[in-house]
């Protein structure tokens, strides 16, 4: 059973450009996340399940924390934290950067990956 979140809204401070760690800017993150068990679809109580308010919360919090020069940091980081603090066999984020300036046009930037626990 799987869990997806998408298009999370944040505003942070990543990124190598001054203004980008200055001014900060938009990121959106999609979430997969693996559950590691069926407890929450067979009780159906909260708490079997994972709560999104406290995946929300999570991810503000990583983003928060620090910031990244890449997507890639931020995207790995937000994994680790996610797999340390919930029931998940695996997560898979995506980090987009939908105002990305580059030569050519371009809808956003963005880093995918996927973790399994150990």
């Amino acid at each position: 059973m799987r869990i997806d979140l998408e298009a999370l809204e944040l505003h942070g401070y990543h990124g190598m450009l001054e203004h980008e760690r200055r001014d900060g800017q938009r990121f959106l993150v999609d979430l997969e996340l693996e559950l590691a068990d069926d407890r929450a679809a067979v009780s159906d109580e909260l708490a079997d399940a994972v709560d999104y308010r406290e995946v929300v919360a999570c991810v503000e919090e990583v983003s928060g924390a620090r910031a990244y020069d890449l997507l890639e940091a931020f995207a790995w980081a937000l994994a680790a934290a996610l797999l340390d603090r919930f029931p998940l066999a695996a997560v898979g984020v995506r980090v987009r950067k939908p105002d990305v300036a580059l030569e050519l046009p371009a809808a956003h930037a963005a880093v995918v990956l996927e973790r399994r626990r150990d």
